[in-house]
C-alpha cells in the first residue's frame, strides 16, 4: 500500500516527476584519443629524457675507453675495449684519492651546519623574541648577497684565525645560510604548536623538544638540506682554489681543473674524473628524491 492511500499522511511531500538521470559513458572514440594522447605524451617525454641523459651517458661511457680509441674519429658511443685504467690513473698517478677524503671531509663538517640551521630555523619559527622580524630579514638579505662579494672579508676572517690552508677553513663558510634557514623556518611553521606546549608541560626542556619532536617531524626538510649542503660541498670549487695554497688540500673540483691543465688531450681520463664528481651526486639524489620532493612541498616552494 503507498503513502498515497494511508491516512494522516498528505502532510508528506510529494515525489516531483521528472526526467531519469542518464549516466553518460565515454564513447569508444573518445576513450581511444585518450589513449593515443597518453602514449604521445610518453612518447615525448622518453625522447626528452634521452637527450638530456645522453651527454651522461657519453661520459660515463667515454671514461671506460682507452685513449687511442677515446679520440678516434667518428666517435663511437659504446667502448670497443672496455678498461679500468682511466680510473686507476686517477687514484695512482694524479692523487685523487686524496682530493676524494679532502672532499668527503669538507661535506661531514658542512653537515654540522645542518643542526646549526635547524636550530636557527626553529627559533624563527616557533619563539618571540624581541628583534625577530628584523633578525629575519637580515637573514633573507644575505640572499641578495652574491658570494664572490664577502669572499675576501671572509678570507681575511680566517685569516687572522690562522685557519687559511686548512681543511677547516674550506668549510666553514658552509655551515651556515640564509637559503637553508628560511627553508627549516617555513617547514617549522607547520609543525604543531599544541605538541610542543604538551612536551613542555610533561616536564621537557627546549632542547629535548627539539631533538625528540621537532627534529623526527623534520625529516622531508632535513632530507632537502642533505642534498643541497651535499652538492655544495661535493661541486665547490672557487672557495677552495683561493684558501688551499697547498695541492694536497684540494678537493675533488679543484684537482678536475687541474688534470685538464696538467695533462696533454686524454678524454677517457678526464671523462672517468667527471664521472667520479657526478655519480656520487646522483647517487644521493635518487636516493632522497621522495624526501626532497615532500620537503619543498611542504614549505611552500613551487
Amino acid at each position: 500500500m503507498s503513502t498515497d492511500t494511508l491516512p494522516g499522511t498528505d502532510f508528506l511531500p510529494k515525489p516531483l516527476a521528472g526526467p531519469t538521470p542518464t549516466v553518460r559513458t565515454p564513447s569508444p572514440r573518445g576513450a581511444r584519443a585518450g589513449r593515443n594522447l597518453t602514449i604521445v605524451i610518453g612518447v615525448a617525454l622518453a625522447l626528452g629524457a634521452v637527450l638530456t641523459a645522453f651527454p651522461f651517458l657519453w661520459m660515463l661511457f667515454s671514461s671506460f675507453k682507452p685513449q687511442s680509441e677515446a679520440i678516434d674519429f667518428p666517435p663511437t658511443l659504446l667502448p670497443q675495449t672496455p678498461t679500468l685504467d682511466n680510473y686507476l690513473r686517477l687514484f695512482t698517478e694524479l692523487d685523487f684519492g686524496r682530493y676524494l677524503v679532502n672532499t668527503v671531509i669538507v661535506v661531514l663538517i658542512g653537515g654540522v651546519g645542518l643542526l646549526l640551521m635547524a636550530m636557527a630555523g626553529y627559533a624563527f619559527a616557533k619563539f618571540e623574541f624581541r628583534g625577530r622580524r628584523w633578525m629575519f630579514f637580515l637573514v633573507l638579505a644575505t640572499m641578495m648577497i652574491p658570494v664572490q662579494v664577502t669572499m675576501i672579508p671572509t678570507y681575511l676572517i680566517l685569516n687572522g684565525f690562522k685557519l687559511t690552508n686548512t681543511l677547516v677553513g674550506i668549510a666553514l663558510p658552509t655551515l651556515v645560510s640564509g637559503f637553508s634557514i628560511f627553508l627549516f623556518r617555513q617547514f617549522m611553521l607547520t609543525v604543531p604548536t599544541e605538541m610542543l606546549e604538551a612536551a613542555r608541560l610533561d616536564g621537557a626542556g627546549e632542547f629535548r623538544t627539539f631533538w625528540q619532536i621537532v627534529l623526527p617531524m623534520s625529516k622531508p626538510i632535513l632530507a632537502v638540506q642533505a642534498v643541497l649542503a651535499f652538492i655544495g660541498g661535493w661541486n665547490s670549487f672557487l672557495w677552495p682554489l683561493i684558501i688551499a695554497s697547498d695541492q694536497n688540500l684540494y678537493t675533488l673540483s679543484v684537482g678536475l681543473a687541474l688534470l685538464n691543465q696538467q695533462l696533454a688531450v686524454n678524454p677517457g681520463l678526464q671523462m672517468a674524473g667527471a664521472t667520479l664528481m657526478i655519480v656520487p651526486i646522483l647517487l644521493v639524489f635518487i636516493v632522497f628524491q621522495r624526501y626532497v620532493v615532500q620537503g619543498f612541498a611542504l614549505s611552500g616552494l613551487k
